[in-house]
């Protein structure tokens, strides 16, 4: 496989809230990511777009370490959250710093609406009475912009929602734990129009608060709201930096293809 020559940001690493250092990751014989170094700022949605097989949510299944769930994976390099290792770090702490949200959206469909949110605090002790779990569940699913639509049916099974609000009850989920790192991995890949631009609203909101790494198959969404584009191609950046940079003047080849609609 060719090598291809990345375009980084050079950034001092304390100016930056996480920072991939050449983070190889493979399943057996085939490899994922060769060679990964990617430095993400603070407060910033930092979009990873690329072809399908790119490597773009096993570098989100790092973060978290979530890879580690895959008994066959071996990963090399290091990444570092607030300059801090996360490969010394304890890891159910780490899950509660660095939160994720998948494609399809996953609550217990069985379980109410606000025992979806709560069911985290509860289990990681991190409320001390009812008054202050129900205080953290609202002000969830206010920052997910979905507490006017349930809080007259908060013990309605979750099931019962549509999916665009099953994804914003998931990103509340996540929020309650107060993250610093929202992982979302095509969070609006099947919704529709109006429901991917509520999320895509929300993340605007949301990175006054924390930094979002998105990862998206649609240029044009991380041309909408992404501060910053990782473009990936067979497991390696082949050029990151300000989205606009990157959309208006790309420096490979590649790039250009896939931002116009020529690279799928």
């Amino acid at each position: 496989m060719d090598e291809v020559k990345a375009t980084p940001v050079t950034t001092a690493d304390s100016q930056n809230k996480i920072v991939i250092k050449n983070l190889k990751v493979a399943f057996g014989s085939a490899e994922i990511l060769r060679g990964v170094n990617l430095e993400i700022p603070p407060n910033t949605i930092t979009a990873l777009m690329g072809p399908s097989g790119s490597g773009k949510s096993t570098i989100l299944r790092v973060l978290n370490r979530l890879i580690e769930l895959y008994p066959e994976a071996r990963v090399r390099g290091d990444v570092l959250l607030d300059g801090q290792s996360i490969f010394k770090m304890d890891v159910i702490e780490l899950r509660k710093r660095v939160q994720m949200i998948f494609q399809i959206p996953n609550p217990i469909p069985n379980l109410s609406i606000f025992e979806n949110v709560a069911l985290g605090l509860k289990l990681n002790r991190l409320v001390n009475n009812k008054k202050e779990l129900f205080q953290r569940v609202k002000e969830a699913l206010e920052k997910a912009q979905l507490w006017e639509e349930v809080k007259d049916r908060l013990n309605a099974p979750a099931g019962r929602l549509s999916g665009g609000q099953q994804q914003r009850l998931c990103v509340a989920r996540a929020l309650a734990f107060n993250p610093e790192v929202l992982l979302a991995d095509e969070p609006t890949a099947n919704l529709d129009p109006e429901n991917t631009a509520k999320i895509e609203s929300l993340f605007l909101e949301l990175k006054k608060e924390m930094t979002i790494i998105l990862v998206t198959h649609f240029p044009g969404q991380a041309a909408r709201i992404s501060d910053y584009v990782a473009f990936l191609y067979k497991g390696q950046i082949v050029e990151t930096g300000p989205t606009k940079e990157v959309f208006t003047n790309p420096k490979h080849e590649l790039t250009e293809k896939y931002v116009t609609g020529r690279l799928y």
